[in-house]
């Protein structure tokens, strides 16, 4: 396609990224006033957790849809129904609304994030596309990681309904440019029978799952009767899904892409690093409000390190990749990188912002070198065919090691708090000593509660990102075995 038609695309689909991701971790900053607001701090978790749960499930489903009807309706039909779960949100009365309102809305972003960047791949050769995969991946970190960063921001000077209401012009505005820009895009001539049974084994079995881990991230035990009970019928529903895939005429997730080894390890890849980013992105700023007692907007300011240097690091990437046709020297370098920055984040003064911000710079450059590398790395190792599943395969294991990461350190947070209260011999649980971390940060630096609860979250959350930088050791270790194959395609 010409340049200016491919610019034009990639214009629209950089604005439906940033709606799918903004909402990822827009609302971080904003949990402790929702749930002051609506009354429901045993639902909190769930405000950014249930988006996940639904854009991870929905990401593999448009992905095949996608290549099935074409991407340009699909990618409509995602943005309308965000745009209504939107609306639905800021107009939320009770918390069990606002969390109904975000799966909604999960499942028009699942199809925002997987259909926007399997568009590229019909539109740009594959030398080329860590250019423009480059700024794709930089737009969805950067969105992702603002996200905190808006959010604060909207509620501290407005409210936090604006979180929601933001995305109605932003939604409009991608809507009419994609309507527009994407008129020229193919659409699939051959009409082939959708995996329906594929498609509801795949659903039902990650949500068990997903909210399984969500509910131990909120305090829950592990082998309580009814995570137990998630955890089965994950094992169940995922294993009738792989017998089923391997015997459906038109599957949904075509198991045998896991069988190239460039496809499963870089798919592990984006898994660790978005549960390490999001993992960021939402506890570092409860992270400054608990410890630090710093006010949402100032929380939010806070994180503008990470945001700056996550696009940073994919425009790098992508850059590098454009000159040398290679990633995996470039994924090794991000890989290597992270740990380090977690551990300086663990072991940093919070109080100390010079020390923090660098850290969480080094951070976000590593994660940055890792997004268009690892994508790019899939779409070259796949049939052309099979490009819009792919990708939205990887879309999937983001969004899945998102949840799961978001999941999996508060659970770590809230085991760390109990054992504290049980060694000073308290007799609080941890989901109440959290209860009262978050309403002590908001009734001000002066309260004598914020001073005591200080002392159990520092050492808390430096075992959160302890845990999270010996997470971070597993990329590099993956990526010595990723194949180091040359970009096919031309180069400008």
């Amino acid at each position: 396609m010409p340049d200016a038609a491919v610019r034009s695309i990639i214009i629209g689909l950089m604005l439906a990224i940033l709606l799918g991701a903004l909402d990822q971790t827009i609302v971080s900053v904003a949990l402790p006033r929702m749930a002051q607001e609506l009354h429901g701090f045993e639902l909190l978790a769930w405000v950014v957790s249930s988006y996940l749960v639904a854009s991870t499930v929905a990401a593999p489903i448009y992905g095949k849809l996608g290549d099935l009807f074409g991407r340009r309706l699909l990618l409509l039909v995602a943005i309308t129904m965000f745009l209504l779960a939107s609306l639905a949100c800021a107009l939320s009365q009770t918390m069990p609304q606002l969390v109904g309102a975000r799966v909604l809305q999960g499942l028009g972003g699942g199809g925002l994030i997987s259909i926007a960047q399997a568009i590229i791949a019909d539109v740009v050769p594959l030398r080329e596309r860590g250019r423009y995969q480059g700024h794709i991946s930089g737009v969805f970190a950067v969105s992702s990681v603002a996200g905190p960063v808006v959010g604060g921001l909207l509620t501290h000077y407005l409210s936090w309904r604006w979180c929601f209401w933001i995305n109605l012009p932003l939604g409009a505005a991608a809507f009419l440019v994609s309507r527009k820009a994407l008129t020229a895009l193919p659409v699939p001539g051959v009409r082939r029978p959708i995996d329906y049974i594929g498609a509801m084994l795949l659903s039902t079995g990650l949500t068990a799952l997903l909210v399984a881990i969500t509910r131990a991230g909120q305090g829950v035990a592990w082998n309580s009767p009814q995570n137990m009970e998630l955890v089965a019928a994950a094992a169940v529903l995922l294993v009738a899904f792989v017998f089923w895939e391997g015997h459906a005429a038109e599957p949904i997730v075509p198991l045998r892409l896991f069988r190239i080894p460039a496809v499963a390890l870089c798919c592990a890849v984006l898994f660790l690093a978005f549960f390490n980013l999001v993992g960021l992105s939402v506890l570092m700023p409860l992270r400054f409000q608990i410890v630090a007692g710093a006010t949402a907007d100032t929380a939010a300011w806070r994180l503008i390190p990470l945001s700056l240097m996550i696009p940073g690091g994919a425009f790098v990437a992508g850059r590098l990749m454009l000159s040398s046709g290679r990633y995996r020297p470039i994924q090794l370098a991000g890989s290597a990188i992270v740990p380090v920055a977690l551990l300086a984040i663990a072991f940093a003064d919070v109080h100390g912002i010079i020390l923090t911000a660098l850290a969480m710079a080094a951070a976000g450059f590593g994660i940055g070198l890792q997004f268009p590398t690892s994508l790019v790395a899939v779409q070259n190792a796949v049939p052309p065919q099979n490009i819009g599943i792919a990708t939205a395969t990887t879309a999937f294991f983001r969004s899945m090691g998102g949840a799961v990461g978001i999941s999996l350190l508060s659970s770590v947070l809230m085991a760390t708090l109990q054992a504290n209260t049980l060694s000073t011999g308290t007799a609080s649980t941890s989901g109440e000593l959290l209860r009262g971390m978050i309403q002590s940060a908001l009734s001000g630096p002066d309260s004598t509660q914020r001073l005591v609860l200080e002392q159990l979250a520092v050492h808390a959350f430096r075992r959160i990102f302890e845990v999270a930088a010996c997470i971070a050791l597993l990329p590099i270790i993956l990526t010595f075995f990723v194949p180091d194959k040359t970009l096919r395609g031309r180069s400008s």
